[in-house]
Parts: structure tokens; sequence; C-alpha cells
């Protein structure tokens, strides 16, 4: 049986006092994220000269692949992070949890950013950056879980969505800054400058931003109602502190279940939207190589700009409602886009595309950084929002373009990206329908 999360009793804490100090939270917060997907872009950008520099074949289409592989690697170990870093977060506390995952995240980049090549280290060199990857996707499956579950705990009651949402905008913000990072040096090193050091360039940059985001983290204050245990209910929380992970098991599974499909909608949606469009617009409609760029760009800006609206507006009108609304409208959206982009293959439709449909994106996503926290009670919130988080993320989204791939494939459609978008979106629909709704009060 689900035990609510909500309880009328639990503690009133005052609000975060001061504008500095509630934008220190956030930033804190969602700084981990944000270098994740940093990350994933730049290599996403640099894919073909990682290839070629760590992967002895010598087709290029096989070197592409490899590295592609290195990278999806990463999602494997996304489940086992969420839950063994959601266990330390609700048994240490939130704030070690972050200085966790913030740590492993930037050895991970750190090591891609000076890993040396096949031809400097032979078969040393793949296996480095495939442990890079494997660094990267422990510490991302539990990021999520832990610094999320912080923002809802220190947010005044109304303000929940708005403050989960940075979260996620960060994605978005994060993906913009690596394009731009990509398409800067591009233009203004040589191909041989590229690959002798450009391609290193940006995942330094990362790891010169992790030392500001573990002083933001480590100087910043956790709510007391985290690092202890109420006394109304601390038997109970007592319990679920020694095993969260079966605790969540046994007790929640409605919510498991329910923030599972969840996620998968979002997942599914957000790869599809922010990164696929852009390949499928080169791929498969004929596009010039710069609108793929481009593309990303005008998602991930959208994504930044847009997603804090839709969190403010899942606590003005209700979380449920925003939530299926948003989805329900792209899923009636998503395939006259892509009827609308084989019929006329301009680059003016990609990016109208990619913009109208990354708009219903964040609105819809604004809510559900909330809607996870929420579902779950704050003994066992961290490990079960990591769990139906990083599970939903590294099946539907990070698989999702070998899954259209494989379907265009298989049925010999173009249309097929948008089939999984709804099938997916159905799931989810199906799964905020039985969820109950977030209240205002006081998180247990």
């Amino acid at each position: 049986m689900d035990t609510p999360a909500i309880a009328g009793n639990a503690r009133t804490r005052q609000p975060l006092s001061g504008r500095a100090a509630r934008v220190r939270l956030v930033t804190a917060a969602a700084v981990g994220n944000a270098l994740e997907f940093y990350d994933f872009t730049v290599y996403a950008f640099f894919a073909l000269i990682i290839g070629k520099l760590f992967f002895p074949v010598h087709d290029p289409v096989g070197q592409l692949l490899l590295a592609v592989a290195s990278f999806g690697v990463g999602f494997f170990t996304r489940p086992l992070g969420g839950i063994v870093i959601g266990m330390y977060a609700d048994r240490a506390g939130r704030k070690k949890a972050m200085l966790l995952t913030l740590g492993l995240m930037a050895l991970g980049t750190a090591l891609i950013a000076i890993a040396p090549t096949y031809a400097q280290a032979g078969v040393a060199a793949p296996v480095l950056l495939v442990i890079a990857r494997l660094l990267q996707g422990f510490s991302a499956g539990g990021e999520v879980g832990a610094s999320t579950t912080l923002l809802l705990e220190q947010a005044p009651s109304n303000r929940r969505g708005l403050y989960a949402s940075w979260q996620f905008a960060s994605q978005g913000l994060a993906a913009l800054a690596g394009a731009l990072t990509g398409v800067a040096l591009s233009a203004a090193l040589t191909p041989a400058q590229l690959e002798g050091w450009g391609w290193r360039v940006p995942f330094v940059i990362g790891t010169l931003i992790v030392p500001v985001g573990w002083w933001l983290r480590r100087t910043m204050e956790e709510a007391p109602h985290v690092q202890s245990v109420d006394a109304a209910v601390s038997s109970q929380s007592h319990t679920q502190n020694k095993t969260p992970l079966r605790a969540v098991l046994r007790h929640h599974g409605r919510a498991l279940l329910s923030g599972l499909g969840l996620t998968i909608g979002g997942t599914s949606a957000h790869f599809i939207i922010v990164f696929y469009l852009s390949i499928y617009g080169v791929k498969t409609l004929g596009l010039p190589g710069w609108t793929s760029m481009l593309s990303g760009c005008i998602a991930g800006a959208v994504l930044f700009v847009l997603t804090p609206v839709g969190g403010y507006l899942s606590d003005r009108f209700g979380r449920k409602r925003l939530a299926q609304a948003t989805r329900i409208v792209l899923m009636l959206a998503i395939y006259p886009a892509f009827v609308l982009l084989n019929r006329h293959p301009t680059a003016g439709t990609l990016f109208a595309v990619v913009t109208a449909l990354s708009v219903v994106h964040s609105l819809n996503v604004g809510p559900v950084g909330a809607m996870l926290g929420e579902l779950f009670p704050r003994s066992v919130r961290a490990t079960g929002a990591a769990i139906v988080y990083s599970i939903g993320v590294a099946i539907f989204g990070g698989f999702a373009q070998f899954f259209v791939t494989t379907l265009i494939v298989v049925t010999g459609s173009v249309l097929a990206p948008a089939w999984y978008v709804i099938a997916c979106g159905v799931l989810s629909v199906i799964a905020v329908h039985c969820m109950r709704e977030g209240s205002r009060e006081a998180l247990d």
C-alpha cells in the first residue's frame, strides 16, 4: 500500500529568505544536471573525431558506431547510480549525495579531457573512455533524485513546481552552451587543430566549472527536517532509512509505476525533439549540416526559457491538469509535424516544427520534477525519484534513437518517430491519471 506523500502534521518551515539565497540554492542544485547535458552535447558534436582517435577501425561508420556506443554505456549505469546514490541521499542527506555526484561527474569529464588516444596508449585509450562514461552515467543516475528532492523540501509550498523545474531548464541551457561551444571551436580552429587538441577544450571547460558548483553545494544550507527525523514518524522513518530501497519496492509500488510512466512520456519526447530531430533533418530530409546544430540550439533555448513557466503554472493551476493537457497536445501535434517535415523538407520548416514542439514539451516537463518528488514520503523520496527517473531515461531516452531507427527500418515509414512518442505518451497519460494531485501543504 502506498504511503501518502503529504502529511498534514508535517513540520512547517519558513520559506528561504532573500532572492540571492533562492538563486544560489537553485544554481547549486541544477549545476550537476547541467554538466551532464553539456557533456552529452559536446560528446555528440565531436563523436566523429572521438571515434577516429580512440577506435582502431578503418571504416569511418564503424568508428562512429563505436564512439556512440561508448557514450551509450553510461546509460547502463544510470539505474545502479540511481539506486545507490538515492539510498545514500535518504540516509546521509541530500547535500552529501549531491557532493558525491558532482565529484564523480567531474572525474569522468576530466578523464575524457586528458585521455590518451589509441595511437598513444593502444587499447587502454578506449577502455579509459568507457570507464569515464560509466562514471558519468553512475553519477547522473543519482543526481536528479538527490538535487530535486532538496529543491522540493526547501522551496515554499506554493513554489515547489517552479523550483524543481529549474532542474530540467538547466538541461536546455547546457545543451545550448554545448552546441555553441562546438560551433565556436569548429569555426575558430582548423580540422587538424580540432583533431589534435581542440575536441578536448569543451571537456576542460566542463571540468573548470566544477569547483564553482562544488563551492555552491559545499556551503549551502540543508533544511533541518531533511537531516533529522520528525518525532511523529520517527519509528517508521528509522526503519525505512535503514533500507530505503526495500521500503520503496514493498510499500510504494503504485508510485513507482506512476513515476516511471510519467518519465517515459517526458524523456521519449525530449530525446526525439531536442536531439533526434536535428539528426533526422540531415540524414532523412537531406538538409545541410548546419541546420542540425541550429535546431539543437533552438530547442535548448526554448527549454531553458519556458520550462520554469511550466513549473510556475503547475503551482497555480495544478500539476496533473497541466501535465495531461500538454501531453495530449504534444501527442496530437507530433504526427502532423513529421508529415509536414517530409512534405516540405526545408530548414525553415524544421526550425518551425522544433520551436512549436519544444514550446509544448517545455510546459509539459515543467511540473515533472515536483510530481516525481511528491509521489514519495521524505524518508525514501530521493531513492524513489532516482529509480523511476534513471530507469525511464536509460531505456526510453538513451535508446530512443535506436528504437526509432529500428522502427524506420522495420516499417519503412519515416513517420515512425512520431508513433514512438505517441505510444510513450499514452503510457504517460495513464500514469498521470493514476497519480494523486500534489498538495500545497508542507512535504512530509
